[in-house]
């Protein structure tokens, strides 16, 4: 694996380049709903560089943040990274046992909405290479006050991203494997409501490629959609409560089993762009 400093092969500046890309139409179909709200609430772009252990640089990415009337925060973050892996931690990532050279570049998103009525989200999108490469990602849906018009709504178009590629998409595995991965063992709770999860896609990268470019086309489909649905219903005392609780869930499963915040804090990520998915108030009794 190169370091990011020195050219990216084809299919590394494809990858990057369409994370990029759909970033800025992410935050472009976000940016709309605030202007819907009269809110002219825009993202704040923030650019960062990683250093390796040696001083070398090891790329970098852009933390984008937008605190507005309906989405109270959301973070976009696109980053392209690389240099290698340090001990034990290197071991545990697939194609590093014996080679610790890293090269990543992906898209994460979180988003904490206003109104509880609304669900928090999640997507990321990555593609990463060691002495394998590989595609990983996925995207759920995190309401506080569940609605099963959403949750199917949601399902239902991640399941069709899956069924146009049917190679390698596979809902069924897909979704249990979210089901299984956003457990929050100490609360014997689902973070929330589910979408899909996977990793690990090897072989063909077209092949690979086009089914993860679905999964960023379907929440760029879905989500907006589920947020204009909800953002005008008036919440009362009790579901800003039902809200805040839930954040807590949120920070709790991100703070102690989410893999992708280990993975930046043990990569020399940027903490604030590693951290911008933690909600921006929460309770706990």
């Amino acid at each position: 694996m190169q370091n990011t400093s020195s050219p990216l092969d084809p299919e590394q500046q494809s990858a990057r380049d369409w994370f990029e890309a759909l970033r800025d139409r992410i935050c472009a179909a976000f940016e709309a709903i605030e202007r819907e709200a009269g809110s002219d609430a825009a993202f704040d772009y923030v650019p960062w560089d990683r250093i390796e252990p040696d001083g070398s640089p090891g790329g970098g990415g852009v933390r984008g943040v937008m605190k507005g009337r309906v989405f109270e925060k959301v973070g976009v973050n696109v980053s392209t990274v690389g240099g290698h892996l340090e001990g034990e931690f290197g071991k545990t990532i697939h194609g590093a046992a014996d080679d610790p050279r890293f090269f990543a570049t992906g898209i994460s998103l979180v988003a904490h909405m206003a109104n509880p009525h609304v669900p928090a989200v999640h997507m990321n999108c990555r593609f990463l290479n060691t002495t394998k490469r590989w595609f990983g990602g996925g995207a759920d849906l995190n309401p506080p006050l569940p609605r099963a018009e959403d949750t199917e709504d949601f399902h239902a178009t991640l399941r069709a991203a899956c069924e146009a590629h049917p190679e390698p998409g596979d809902y069924p595995r897909f979704a249990k494997w979210a089901e299984d991965y956003f457990w929050i063992p100490h609360r014997k709770v689902h973070r929330g409501v589910g979408g899909i999860f996977f990793d690990h896609l090897e072989g063909d990268f077209e092949t690979n490629f086009a089914f993860v470019r679905a999964v960023g086309e379907a929440f760029l489909d879905a989500f907006p959609r589920i947020v204009r649905r909800r953002m005008d219903e008036a919440p009362s005392e009790a579901d800003r409560a039902a809200l805040l609780a839930y954040r807590g869930r949120y920070a709790e499963f991100n703070l102690v089993y989410d893999r992708g915040t280990l993975f930046g804090l043990k990569t020399g990520g940027n903490i604030d762009a590693i951290l911008m998915s933690l909600p921006p108030v929460a309770t706990w009794e």
